[in-house]
């Protein structure tokens, strides 16, 4: 089996935008998905990530030196809210498990294995 990542990305503003009962159901949608995929044994791990971009922090290399920089990699209205690693036999099966999240965008990406 191999594993992969998925990458819950989007924009808070449905959180904005959102009844607090929607986003109720939206969070009752997403455990109920993160139970059934634990069941199975294909969910392996996983976290909802601390919102906003303000709570990220980047660390890179710059001349040689590691430097903190406060705030995402890349400046942008979408961020990455989550991710879940999961098995699954070949890429197509782990594609299908992305298209029955219930949220927004998922990003598929396989685990290497060394």
């Amino acid at each position: 089996m191999a594993q992969y990542v998925l990458m819950f990305v989007g924009s808070d503003e449905w959180r904005e935008t959102s009844s607090k009962e929607e986003i109720q159901r939206g969070y009752a949608a997403v455990g109920k998905w993160w139970d059934e995929l634990s069941k199975k044994g294909v969910l392996k791990g996983g976290e909802e990530l601390a919102k906003g971009p303000g709570t990220a922090t980047t660390v890179r290399r710059v001349n040689g030196q590691m430097k903190v920089f406060d705030g995402p990699f890349i400046e942008s209205k979408e961020q990455v809210g989550g991710f879940a690693m999961i098995e699954a036999t070949d890429l197509d099966a782990a594609i299908a498990i992305a298209k029955s999240w219930p949220g927004g965008d998922v990003e598929v990406r396989p685990i290497v294995v060394h």
